[in-house]
């Protein structure tokens, strides 16, 4: 396998290293100099690495307490409103679909019979 190919499967094997060329800290050449020069298992990228869990590192005690701490922020008058007004565009959407299907089902046009002429 060539350097570049390593250095693909080096980035697929860590993905919290595109945040940082999103956010423009990093490009992807200079992380390839980098994996050229150190290889993959370096101090190097440590700081990468380290610096990301601390960032994004889940909770992993997610308690009854925090769950009941997350239902007393709910506002309840906001969520009735939201709900009535996905309610109303519900509603509304639905008289839209029935006056389309009304005005489809009059306008239907029925063929003469072949038979048949004008005065008959």
């Amino acid at each position: 396998m060539s350097k570049k190919e390593d250095f693909k499967l080096f980035v697929k094997g860590h993905p919290e290293l595109i945040k940082f060329v999103k956010s423009n800290e990093m490009s992807w050449q200079k992380f390839y100099e980098v994996y050229d020069i150190y290889g993959d298992n370096n101090e190097v990228w440590n700081k990468y690495f380290s610096k990301l869990d601390e960032e994004e590192k889940p909770k992993e005690n997610f308690s009854v307490s925090d769950l009941i701490n997350m239902v007393k922020n709910v506002d309840l008058n906001s969520v009735q409103k939201n709900i009535t007004n996905i309610s109303k565009a519900l509603g509304l959407v639905q008289s839209l679909i029935a006056k389309d299907d009304v005005s489809t089902s009059e306008n239907t046009y029925t063929p003469r019979p072949l038979y048949k002429k004008f005065e008959d």
